[in-house]
């Protein structure tokens, strides 16, 4: 049976609304693990402040392996390796270590990299639903109403929802090598306290008519709003879970928390009627594919290329967007990223000159590289209804031909999260973000 619903409320809106909460799983260590794949599965601790050999800084985040020694985030990073010590701790300088159990790799916070693959996540999450709000890097809300129903898939064993929601994942973690966690409900409060349900890699759905169950044995410092002075101050009430707070007299709680009060019993018993408002529009577009087995045969890169310009040129077409940045990646074994873009004089819409640039930029660095990844991206994106849209239109204007209206060369890297790896490295520890997933 359905739950009730509010007086005043839109209640098929609400009702059939489908929202996802994607929340990346101890993102900045995936991303280290993308660079080292020898991590995977072993403790990883990501420093702020943190330089290696040293003990001063803050965690911004660990692994899952690694919080099983009580490593947690914000905490110092001398707190940590008093539980998890360093590896090369164990090890003499000329002592092999062949024991690796309770200790941790240590890693210094590369946010340009991140942001890099946390803009190829977002590519994806834009590509997924027509209305995406993005909370931080490695977090979003996703209205997919759209997409997808909650009407029962015909194997019988799940919504469509939900395999719309896996789709998501899978899309992410075979695109991008990252694992994300979601949650599917109705609203944007239940949708994230499911995400962070089931951590790490987990998949949780929530139908609109399971929400008030769902919800009533969560601890009441997850029900959206409430922070640790207000779960102190609830639990001096005898309200301890969602569901206390949602059986609990509304006039009591507004007497004690005014106006915040009702509104929180109205979100313990499910109701939440903010709508997912997009954060803007993309910056950028891109695509990206991985090869089954490294390769450096220059046909099958350019084969790929080809492929994906195609691809990235028709999404800025279809969203009405022109762009003045068009560029590559390259990931090269075992996870070295190189970006490359040349910049033009004004917005374009040209697919023939996305693959063209492309594959320049290929060919002149990376012919004989042997790559893991290709990627090709166009930036600096414009949504006016500009008359121009080929790069045949600024010949008349500029009297030059269009290979001479591209400025910067093979080896330009695009600004942003095109920065090259070598320079990411060189500011990393310039942060204060700490994760807390």
């Amino acid at each position: 049976m359905a739950e009730e619903t509010l007086p005043g409320t839109e209640t098929d809106a609400d009702v059939d609304r489908i929202v996802l909460h994607v929340d990346m799983d101890c993102f900045y260590a995936s991303c280290e693990r993308l660079r080292e794949p020898e991590l995977v599965g072993e403790p990883v601790v990501v420093g702020m402040g943190y330089e290696p050999g040293e003990g001063h800084g803050a965690v911004a985040t660990a692994s899952y392996e690694a919080r099983e020694f009580g490593v947690e985030s914000a905490q110092p990073i001398s707190t940590a390796l008093d539980r998890l010590p360093r590896i090369d701790e164990r090890a003499g300088d000329d002592e092999p270590l062949e024991d690796t159990e309770g200790v941790g790799y240590y890693r210094t916070v590369d946010l340009d990299f991140y942001k890099s693959v946390a803009a190829d996540v977002k590519e994806i999450l834009h590509d997924c639903a027509d209305v995406v709000r993005e909370v931080s890097i490695d977090e979003a809300y996703l209205d997919v109403t759209d997409r997808t129903a909650w009407d029962v898939a015909p194997t019988g064993d799940r919504t469509l929802a939900e395999g719309y929601a896996r789709y998501v994942k899978q899309r992410i973690a075979r695109d991008v090598g990252v694992e994300a966690s979601i949650g599917v409900a109705p609203n944007m409060s239940t949708a994230k306290i499911a995400s962070d349900f089931d951590k790490p890699d987990g998949l949780v759905v929530v139908r609109p008519g399971e929400v008030k169950s769902f919800l009533a044995p969560i601890p009441v410092e997850e029900v959206h709003g409430v922070g640790p002075v207000t779960a102190r101050e609830l639990a001096s009430l005898d309200i301890e879970t969602a569901g206390d707070l949602a059986d609990a007299d509304p006039n009591i709680l507004e007497s004690n928390f005014g106006s915040r009060g009702r509104e929180l019993h109205e979100r313990a018993r499910g109701h939440d009627d903010r709508r997912v408002t997009p954060t803007g529009r993309p910056k950028s577009l891109s695509r990206e594919s991985a090869f089954t087995d490294p390769t450096a045969e220059m046909e099958a890169k350019s084969e790929v290329v080809r492929a994906l310009a195609a691809d990235v040129a028709d999404r800025a077409q279809s969203r009405g967007a022109m762009y003045r940045t068009i560029g590559i990646k390259v990931v090269v074994p075992p996870f070295d990223i190189n970006t490359r873009a040349r910049s033009l004089p004004g917005p374009v819409d040209d697919p023939d000159l996305v693959e063209s640039v492309a594959l320049d930029l290929l060919d002149a660095e990376f012919a004989d590289e042997t790559v893991r990844k290709l990627g090709v991206r166009v930036s600096n994106l414009s949504f006016s209804s500009a008359d121009q849209s080929s790069l045949d239109g600024w010949k008349s204007a500029a009297g030059v031909s269009p290979s001479e209206r591209i400025d910067g060369d093979a080896g330009e890297s695009s600004t942003g999260d095109d920065q090259s790896s070598a320079r990411r490295r060189k500011h990393r520890g310039q942060s204060s973000l700490v994760e807390f997933d």
